[in-house]
């Protein structure tokens, strides 16, 4: 089976932006569930409200795919099953290793999304010597005097950083003075790379941050300025009250905040 080292995705060369890129995976789990339950055919509008997109936003990246869909019949979902998945280099075997098996890289490595989708745990590697040998999900942990040797041997051109955040950088410079061209990174913690080297980066905290802005600005629009009641309410009531009129008495259409 051909491996990651010799074969690499074609779209940055086809001209596919990083934007529809990153929508590609959505559309491929979507299409996958549909596939599952035996669907044949799905109409943009299906697919893109599976997917979390707008319609007219799929039928533009599929446009880059060369893949229109048929009027009064949609996308035939195995074709685009096959289509994507081969534009996004998963119909080939994509060797990874995991750097940091704490209980994130664990977690990582126990996960069995990985073979079904075109990547192979190649190897588990650990700064602890303790951890040498210790088999998690089926591996047997290997020591990092080993990664330069475990890359070339297994042909790895794809690397996943779960280190804490002070080894990431030396991992990091590892992994591409072997030969890694794609990392993933969980560490919390910007990589520099040279050019030439991709890194996507996981940042759970960062996404809680962003959830907890989005939530306090949720209870900001339901409370009143000193966290009494909610803002619609006291305007209601002033309203009722007589308060806030305009200069003829009438509530205007805009109330002040």
């Amino acid at each position: 089976m051909a491996t990651g080292r010799t074969h690499r995705p074609a779209t940055r060369s086809r001209g596919i932006p990083e934007a529809t890129v990153a929508r590609l995976p959505l559309y491929l789990r979507a299409l996958t569930a549909l596939s599952e339950r035996s669907v044949p055919t799905v109409s943009s509008e299906e697919l893109a409200a599976a997917a979390g997109v707008n319609s007219a936003k799929l039928r533009k990246d599929f446009s880059y795919l060369g893949s229109y869909g048929t009027r009064g019949v949609g996308y035939d979902v195995e074709y685009l099953v096959y289509q994507i998945s081969r534009e996004l280099g998963l119909t080939q075997d994509w060797p990874v290793v995991i750097v940091g098996i704490g209980n994130l890289g664990a977690a990582l490595a126990n996960y069995g999304g990985f073979a079904s989708r075109g990547f192979r745990v190649a190897a588990l590697i650990d700064a602890d010597p303790a951890m040498a040998g210790k088999p998690v999900a089926g591996i047997g942990v290997q020591h990092t005097d080993e990664l330069e040797h475990i890359i070339e041997s297994n042909g790895v051109s794809i690397g996943v950083i779960a280190t804490p955040a002070g080894a990431a950088q030396q991992v990091c410079d590892r992994l591409v003075a072997a030969g890694v061209t794609s990392i993933l990174n969980f560490a919390p913690t910007v990589l520099t790379v040279p050019d030439g080297v991709d890194v996507r980066k996981v940042d759970l905290s960062i996404e809680l941050q962003i959830l907890a802005f989005h939530e306090q600005r949720k209870a900001g629009e339901e409370a009143g300025p000193d966290g009494g009641a909610p803002v619609a309410a006291t305007r209601a009531a002033a309203a009722v009250a007589g308060e806030g009129k305009g200069p003829d008495g009438d509530v205007p259409a805009v109330m002040p905040a």
